[in-house]
């Protein structure tokens, strides 16, 4: 199975890029390409397909690539599969995930497709493994963190900043947005090669691995 997987942004292609050996094995039949976008974006009105270059944020052009994903695997001797991944944010997660599969069903022909939303953010998959992050920040807060068994409060990248950054949320606000981006980068490379698969608590990490299972299991 080859896996093209599509995620909004560099620090989210850079986790994948390191878990994704950890799940799928490095050395066996399966195959993949991540490719980052420049942030999620927004579906286009009436889910029209946009291809223009400008459109560079991944829900953008997402109806455009999937259509486009369909059309190169028909036919193919190859099984191939489209993952996207994304952040839920501030959305809801039935009608977004309902939007998602909206897109998918006007494509003709369908592209076989795994849909992973982050909820809220990619960094929930981190709090959900305390024993990752002790490993990077030892502290009294990090050993209270409680079974994240609801993932829908905002605010988990500022959560993860006050328990393992040096001065917290407050000091990557002063720093400005790139520096939040850079962070971002620095805890996928410090966190993704400790967590622990099974162990990690966090409900949309656990379908994350469901989804590439079942994609990769045939």
């Amino acid at each position: 199975m080859h896996l093209e997987v599509l995620v909004e942004d560099a620090s989210g292609a850079t986790a994948l890029e390191i878990l994704l050996p950890r799940i799928l094995g490095s050395d066996g039949p399966h195959t993949w390409q991540v490719i980052a976008y420049k942030g999620i974006g927004r579906l286009p009105p009436g889910l029209r397909a946009n291809s223009h270059p400008s459109a560079r944020a991944l829900l953008n052009r997402l109806p455009s690539l999937l259509q486009g994903y369909g059309n190169a695997f028909a036919g193919q001797a190859v099984a191939q599969a489209v993952v996207v991944v994304c952040d839920l944010d501030r959305r809801c997660l039935k009608e977004f995930r309902n939007e998602l599969n909206a897109v998918l069903s006007q494509c003709r022909p369908q592209p076989t497709t795994g849909f992973c939303i982050a909820v809220q953010e990619l960094e929930s998959w981190y709090l959900g493994d305390p024993q990752a992050l002790l490993q990077v920040r030892p502290s009294r807060t990090v050993r209270k963190l409680k079974p994240l068994r609801d993932e829908t409060v905002d605010g988990n990248w500022e959560r993860l900043a006050d328990m393992i950054h040096p001065g917290g949320a407050a000091a990557l606000r002063n720093e400005g947005v790139h520096a939040i981006g850079r962070q971002k980068q620095v805890w996928a490379e410090q966190l993704c090669p400790l967590l622990d698969l099974e162990r990690n608590r966090s409900p949309s990490f656990q379908y994350f691995l469901t989804v590439l299972r079942r994609l990769t299991a045939g």
